[in-house]
């Protein structure tokens, strides 16, 4: 089997005498998705906040395609390849849904362009942001704020902004979490299509098991 993309070796969390993440070894190849369960508190979160570098680790490693990222920070592990979805969207709500996927294709780019340059002067930046936009099913919504859509196209603009960074990791906490029954295919149908390009890396925390057991290739409890 080839080198794991992202793998954790020994890796361990503790808050004063509690171990919330304890001695979790686990590897993750090119092309898979896992899905990663257990009951509420039993550390998914705290895994993921650690992989991708919310948190310090009080022990183990973390490795992204062969190389020591424990210490470095969520920017540098970003910049690198780990891309990141939260359970409650980080997004700039009263930016629209374009400028927010540009931001992201502008940090991708580290361009040297100040924050004082004119959009338009940069037309690469939004014809990037606009296939971006087209890939998650948005374009008809570019213009509308962010804060202003319903919560499934919050979750497809914060997918938009991961892929807009391209990164070979996707990490999806609760993606599903506050959807309503008719939301939840369409972010499932995205991870569907991400699955399918065959060379990313995902991992998918997720409590309902009807949608894990559509998608993954392993599961991790």
């Amino acid at each position: 089997m080839s080198r794991p993309v992202l793998q954790t070796q020994g890796l361990t969390i503790r808050f004063g005498g509690h171990a919330a993440v304890n001695d979790v070894s686990c590897a993750f190849h090119a092309g898979s998705l896992t899905a990663i369960v257990g009951p509420n508190g039993a550390g998914k979160t705290t895994y993921f906040n650690l992989m991708s570098g919310q948190l310090p680790a009080t022990s183990g490693s973390v490795r992204l395609d062969g190389e020591e990222v424990t210490g470095l920070s969520v920017a540098e592990r970003a910049r690198r390849g780990i891309g990141r979805a939260f359970q409650i969207t980080n997004l700039f709500p009263n930016l629209s849904v374009a400028e927010n996927v540009r931001l992201a294709v502008q940090a991708k780019a580290r361009s040297a362009a100040s924050l004082w340059s004119r959009w338009d002067h940069h037309t690469e930046w939004i014809d990037r942001a606009d296939l971006f936009l087209e890939e998650v099913n948005l374009q008809d919504k570019r213009d509308t704020a962010a804060a202003a859509l319903p919560h499934g196209d919050k979750r497809k603009l914060e997918v938009a902004l991961m892929m807009a960074l391209e990164p070979h990791v996707y990490m999806f906490d609760e993606p599903t979490a506050g959807m309503s029954v008719d939301e939840v295919p369409i972010v499932l149908d995205l991870i569907k299509r991400l699955k399918a390009a065959g060379d990313k890396t995902i991992l998918l925390v997720e409590h309902h098991m009807s949608l894990v057991m559509d998608v993954c290739d392993r599961i991790a409890v």
